[in-house]
């Protein structure tokens, strides 16, 4: 159904000049993510939404209600078909594998080739550090952003937003404790 969804949808978002790059439907909530070279602005997402929305009005493909959500890949990016995986090649990347594949489910390394089969991976933990994999093999990827030479994959807060924090802490202290004559 998704993928006779994304048929239907691509024209109307090719002609807001965005390239639609991936439908799904988790849970009541059908999101619909568009990009252009050069990132997409608030202004494109609105345009994009209104012209999605309206040929849903006239399709109505999915029964009882849902809620519509258009917006950007974002910066760690969800690869889920070949074309993803192709045009992230050279990107770090995270990718879990499933549970019946052998060796460790979670792998992360930089993304050297991608086809229309499978993924080549550059890991440590093979013997001539590459690993191909099928995509039948991926239970889930994604792209992982770079930050000034380290990867950030979320979670806590860095050392520096800490020592930020802590500074900030100290100022207001001291700030509390002046006493005005």
């Amino acid at each position: 159904m998704v993928d006779d969804l994304f048929s239907e949808l691509e024209p109307v978002v090719v002609a807001s000049n965005l390239e639609l790059v991936d439908v799904e439907l988790k849970s009541g909530v059908l999101l619909v993510t568009v990009d252009r070279a050069g990132g997409v602005d608030l202004e494109a997402l609105t345009d994009a939404n209104r012209a999605v929305s309206t040929l849903l009005d006239e399709l109505d493909p999915l029964p009882g209600k849902y809620t519509l959500e258009v917006s950007s890949p974002g910066v760690e990016r969800t690869l889920r078909m070949p074309a993803h995986f192709v045009k992230a090649v050279g990107e770090t990347v995270s990718v879990k594998t499933r549970p019946q594949v052998p060796g460790d489910r979670r792998l992360r390394g930089e993304l050297l080739a991608a086809d229309d089969d499978g993924l080549e991976l550059a890991v440590d933990a093979t013997p001539d550090g590459r690993l191909r994999l099928a995509y039948s093999d991926i239970d889930r990827a994604r792209t992982v952003f770079v930050w000034g030479g380290q990867a950030r994959t979320g979670g806590g807060a860095s050392k520096a937003t800490k020592q930020r924090k802590a500074v900030q802490t100290k100022s207001t202290e001291k700030r509390k404790q002046v006493v005005t004559p």
